[in-house]
């Protein structure tokens, strides 16, 4: 690894812990980053959601595009995970269920 794919490889480690660290914040604390702060409505589901970006994109990735040579896999797995992941977070936008209540009936 020379030159310009060390950086390339670098930068895409920093996102994918960038984004574990948030997604595990989410789930732990239920802390959001600012900018998501107004529209998630479940911090914690959106965590979960992160966490499996965070872990699907670093298959992806380092099976894929920034692999070595040598390197024969097939990065689907990686990119399904990571789908299943914006997906995941796209839930966390929508409201849950409403908690049931007691009825008279």
């Amino acid at each position: 690894m020379t030159g310009m794919h060390m950086f390339l490889v670098v930068a895409a480690v920093l996102a994918v812990a960038l984004m574990g660290v948030l997604g595990a914040l989410a789930v732990s604390a239920e802390w959001m980053p600012p900018l998501a702060r107004r529209r998630v409505l479940r911090p914690r589901l959106w965590g979960y959601g992160a966490l499996a970006n965070a872990v699907g994109l670093g298959l992806f990735m380092f099976l894929g595009p920034l692999a070595d040579a040598g390197l024969d896999a097939l990065p689907a797995a990686g990119w399904c995970l990571w789908m299943a992941g914006m997906v995941v977070q796209l839930l966390s936008q929508r409201p849950g269920r409403p908690a049931p209540t007691k009825t008279a009936s």
